[in-house]
């Protein structure tokens, strides 16, 4: 656990390394984990565990604290993965992670983009915790598979081998440095079409085969299940529209564009409530996935003003 990261030419204490290493180590665990709140809890815990290490009575000798406190995160948030997992199998709805404004994010977790969004966040739920561990740190910390290893306490070629399967799994082109950034333009359209209820554009900007999260946590009504398909999906924007109008005829959507997880985001207002919609287009354009967030629980690091 003594491995190097970056270098140290003073000597630290293990409060002050662990201030500095603070946001580097909320990035690891939010990406980890998906959940902002549960990522600063680890952060903390491994505060407390730096603390105890530094008054062990050998001296708890550290060559590296960023090294040791990047494995001590990274060991937790596995941990805590494992954890969450019978939790969010017992989840009303699909579970979708917790967006955070960009603003709010510490500049060290922004820094780098890779697999902060909402999208590869979700996906990521699909690997096992220490492919995710590997994935992350390989990523979006450009950690080499030895390094990894260490922290893992396996081998490079075992850590190789995670990291492969992981991009494959998640559709990541090796060579490529972040995810696209989506088309701003078409969003705006999409906004546009919303607010309206103009279902026709709304339908037209579809990928037949689309497919639709819809996260109420059993806190508002929201779709149960994955909603596949243009129609289905389709079916499904007109009933609220349907409903927001019978609320307020005038103006029954307000939305706007929002920066969240270094990337833009459609924030929507309606029957009283508000939902944030993550979309993702294929080459051609058009939207193949999206994903709406209900649950208030989970809002509550986003800005939800419309001015």
């Amino acid at each position: 656990m003594n491995g190097s990261v970056g270098s140290m030419t003073l000597p630290m204490t293990a409060a002050s390394a662990w201030q500095s290493e603070r946001n580097r180590l909320l990035g690891i665990a939010y990406r980890m984990l998906g959940d902002f709140g549960h990522a600063e809890d680890v952060v903390s815990e491994v505060a407390i565990d730096a603390v105890r290490q530094e008054r062990r009575p050998d001296g708890g000798r550290v060559d590296s604290w960023p090294a040791w406190l990047t494995t001590v995160c990274v060991r937790r948030s596995v941990d805590r993965v494992r954890q969450l997992a019978t939790v969010r199998e017992d989840y009303t709805g699909p579970w979708l992670p917790e967006p955070v404004d960009t603003a709010r994010l510490p500049e060290d977790a922004v820094a780098n983009r890779e697999l902060l969004s909402l999208t590869l966040l979700h996906l990521a739920e699909q690997l096992a915790p220490e492919a995710r561990a590997a994935l992350v740190l390989h990523r979006a910390f450009g950690m080499s598979a030895p390094e990894i290893a260490e922290i893992l306490e396996k081998t490079p070629a075992a850590v190789r081998q995670l990291i492969s399967r992981a991009e494959r799994r998640l559709e990541i082109d090796p060579e490529a440095p972040a995810p696209r950034a989506k088309d701003r333009a078409a969003l705006e359209e999409l906004v546009a079409a919303i607010e309206h209820g103009d279902i026709d554009t709304v339908v037209a900007m579809l990928d037949r085969d689309a497919v639709l999260w819809a996260d109420g946590g059993g806190r508002v009504r929201s779709a149960r299940n994955p909603l596949f398909g243009a129609a289905r999906i389709a079916r499904f924007f007109a009933g609220i529209l349907g409903k927001a109008a019978a609320v307020d005829p005038l103006q029954p959507v307000r939305a706007r564009l929002v920066d969240v997880n270094g990337g833009p985001a459609v924030l929507l207002r309606h029957n009283g409530r508000t939902d944030v919609l993550f979309v993702d287009g294929g080459p051609d354009g058009s939207i193949r996935e999206l994903r709406q967030l209900s649950n208030p629980d989970k809002l509550t690091r986003l800005s939800l003003d419309f001015g």
